[in-house]
């Protein structure tokens, strides 16, 4: 079948790296699917709002931990691959033995972290100490998921549908199982660490299945050194990305306590679940933007602004819808549990974040591919920052309206803040006039005179 062609992108080129996406697309679909019925919607309706934010509490805390110790290699790994296909199994080998390493370490790490909450916060924890213990060890399994990279480069996105979609589908009729068998919480708990050792599982399947032997892989300190050089900003970015992304739930349960934090991770499942198409979409044509910088810079452009548009006109959409029937999937969806309808306003709210984090998430690769991940880190920093800052002045008042309203405004500021520094504000005006569809808009009034 012959794909649709996108603007800025050759009809031979595109059709390859849709293709991919589509596979791309569909194991987050998926994935989007599934964690949907079972995590935003079954699960709730089982658990109720205060068991929920007692689920959800460990995942918030070792989020930050997750993101630190994957230590921001996954696009470098990917280009790496791409460049030097030949030395796969160096640098495969040398970024595993980084990201298992950093995984042990974030353990004790997220134990001092627990006792500083404890201490400090307002409110005890939502979560005892020992279900975060247990889900702690999400940080080891994942290092096996570096995979992942070596089907992104050989534009194989189908290999990583199987093993996200199978592995999905496999937790879904555990939880599913545990919710029919009346299952208590910490069986609950216990599959938060199942789903990445599920997800590891996959990948090493997978990877084996194409004649593969992890076993074959070689640590390198010369290539490992290079990767930490530059991932180091990725990984310090990807901690402050988590911390924009969570801070709010901690802090909700802080102020408000673990019933609050349930009706809120509704919220935040509900919105971020649209995020796995940026990524999936931006991911697969990774490739053909590398290649379109270094043979044809003009075209680099085009296909950058290009992208950033088809960002805006996607989230924009998504987000006009859901705010208007925000209310109705409240009812529909917990009809059983009124104690969630007053999530609605929150969802509302914070759908709008996703069309700033799908900018942010194409522009990123921008970064990467003009080695600026120095700028990257900053950008996150700075709406790390602005997100604490703003839950600090609107949480307290509006609850979970304030928190979805905090990270709107901070996506927006991180994003944007690339404007700031003079080597990036011409790509910051990029991003605007995707915003405002300034090229679509022009293109529709050209149109518009000539007839």
């Amino acid at each position: 079948m012959k794909l649709p062609s996108l603007p800025g992108f050759d009809a031979q080129a595109f059709d390859k790296y849709l293709k991919n996406t589509g596979w791309l697309l569909m194991a987050r679909v998926g994935s989007l699917f599934i964690k949907m019925l079972i995590t935003a919607i079954a699960i709730p309706n089982y658990l109720g709002d205060a068991q929920t934010g007692i689920l959800n509490y460990p995942l918030a805390l070792i989020s930050f931990f997750a993101a630190a110790s994957a230590l921001g290699t996954d696009s470098l790994v990917t280009r790496q691959l791409l460049l030097h296909p030949q030395q796969h199994h160096t640098i495969l080998g040398s970024a595993f033995r980084l990201r298992l390493l950093a995984g042990l370490a974030a353990i004790p790490l997220i134990y001092l972290a627990y006792l500083l909450i404890s201490h400090f916060a307002p409110e005890p924890p939502a979560a005892p100490l020992n279900y975060v213990t247990i889900v702690s060890f999400m940080c080891v399994a994942q290092s096996v998921n570096i995979i992942d990279c070596y089907f992104q480069s050989i534009a194989k996105g189908k290999y990583i549908m199987y093993v996200q979609v199978g592995a999905n589908l496999l937790s879904a009729l555990v939880k599913l199982t545990l919710i029919l068998c009346k299952a208590p919480l910490d069986a609950f708990i216990w599959m938060l660490l199942g789903d990445a050792v599920l997800l590891s599982v996959g990948y090493l399947y997978v990877y084996r299945a194409q004649h593969h032997n992890p076993f074959h892989w070689k640590f390198d300190l010369t290539v490992a050194k290079n990767l930490l050089k530059h991932a180091w900003p990725l990984a310090l970015s990807s901690v402050f990305v988590t911390l924009y992304m969570k801070i709010d739930q901690l802090m909700l349960d802080a102020f408000w306590g673990k019933a609050s934090l349930g009706v809120y991770t509704t919220v935040v499942t509900l919105s971020e679940g649209w995020y796995f198409f940026p990524m999936a979409l931006v991911a697969a044509l990774f490739p053909a933007l590398m290649h379109a910088r270094r043979d044809d810079p003009a075209r680099y452009q085009k296909r950058l602004q290009q992208l950033y548009e088809l960002m805006v006109l996607i989230s924009g959409s998504i987000a006009l819808i859901i705010t208007f029937a925000a209310p109705t999937i409240y009812q529909l969806l917990y009809s059983n549990r009124p104690e969630f309808h007053s999530g609605a306003p929150a969802l509302a709210i914070h759908i709008w974040a996703g069309v700033f984090v799908f900018l942010g998430t194409a522009s990123g690769q921008y970064l990467i591919a003009e080695n600026l991940t120095r700028i990257s880190f900053l950008r996150t920093a700075v709406g790390a920052v602005a997100n604490i800052l703003l839950n600090l002045w609107l949480l307290p008042r509006y609850g979970m309206n304030g928190a979805a309203l905090a990270t709107l405004l901070a996506y927006f500021i991180s994003t944007f803040s690339i404007l700031l520094i003079p080597k990036t504000r011409q790509h910051g005006f990029s991003m605007l006039k995707a915003l405002i569809l300034w090229n679509t808009l022009s293109t529709l009034a050209r149109k518009s005179v000539k007839k």
